[in-house]
């Protein structure tokens, strides 16, 4: 017996994958959705030890598909999972609004998409519940991810709306706030086409995006994630905001709250290479 059904969104790679994995693993059903998962494939779903169904977030017809696929495979949704995400490093100046479109359609619109396609269904049982990946970046941001930040930032925004406007339905919300984790796909790393070596900004660009590279392949374990997932998930009550970060990012949060802006800005300008 399964202890119930898990849809996870961005399930091929990353933390996506990281965390279906760590439901399988705990006994749970789950049903992951990615774009790369283009057809049914047995042996890549034997691999994985969890059922894989084509996803892309940022397309209604494809939601729709997927929820008529995943309730084929199980009656019922007990929890949501959205991990699907893209990362956009590039200068506020040469990220282009079409840029900013792709990653707010993907990180923010496709998880609201699928979170109003399981609403209905947990609210008519009184049950469920919503896990919604934001970042360290959904509180503080650093430069030449300005895209990304901002998709998170709304992520933040959206869930603490959404805990308190369910929470009567008996449906409960955590957002999860992941630091620097190794193993990252490089499909999703996207880098804005104008930011090129005539660009203004391209000698800070180059030294961010070095450290960038560094912290995350020095970055924790996806595997350790996606079992603190589960953990919260399993509670009665889900804690609502799970931070799973080295003690130098949770320190960062920390100084963008209490310092001044401009001392915060001098320390992450310094940090990320900036003369």
């Amino acid at each position: 017996m399964k202890k119930g059904t898990v849809w996870v969104l961005g399930a091929s790679s990353g933390l996506g994958l990281a965390t279906a994995q760590a439901f399988a693993a705990s006994g749970w059903l789950v049903i992951g959705g990615a774009r790369s998962f283009e057809c049914r494939d047995l042996d890549r779903e034997d691999k994985l030890g969890f059922i894989c169904l084509p996803l892309d977030v940022t397309n209604e017809e494809s939601c729709d598909r997927f929820v008529r696929q995943a309730f084929e495979w199980s009656e019922q949704v007990d929890i949501l999972v959205s991990c699907a995400a893209m990362l956009m490093l590039g200068s506020c100046e040469m990220t282009s609004t079409d840029e900013y479109t792709r990653i707010m359609e993907t990180n923010f619109i496709g998880t609201v998409r699928m979170v109003q396609m399981v609403l209905p269904h947990m609210r008519k049982k009184r049950n469920g519940k919503i896990i919604l990946f934001s970042s360290i970046n959904g509180l503080l941001g650093i430069p030449f991810q300005s895209a990304y930040t901002a998709s998170k930032h709304a992520i933040e925004g959206f869930a603490e709306c959404l805990a308190m406007e369910v929470k009567p339905f008996g449906i409960g919300v955590c957002v999860v706030e992941p630091g620097d984790h190794s193993g990252g796909s490089t499909h999703t790393r996207l880098h804005a086409n104008a930011e090129s070596d005539t660009s203004p900004y391209s000698a800070a660009y180059q030294a961010a995006t070095k450290v960038i590279g560094k912290d995350e392949a020095k970055g924790l374990s996806p595997d350790k994630l996606g079992a603190k997932v589960v953990r919260n998930a399993e509670r009665r009550h889900m804690r609502f905001r799970l931070r799973v970060a080295k003690l130098d990012q949770h320190a960062a949060v920390w100084m963008h709250d209490v310092l001044l802006p401009s001392i915060n800005a001098m320390i992450l300008r310094q940090y990320y290479g900036a003369k």
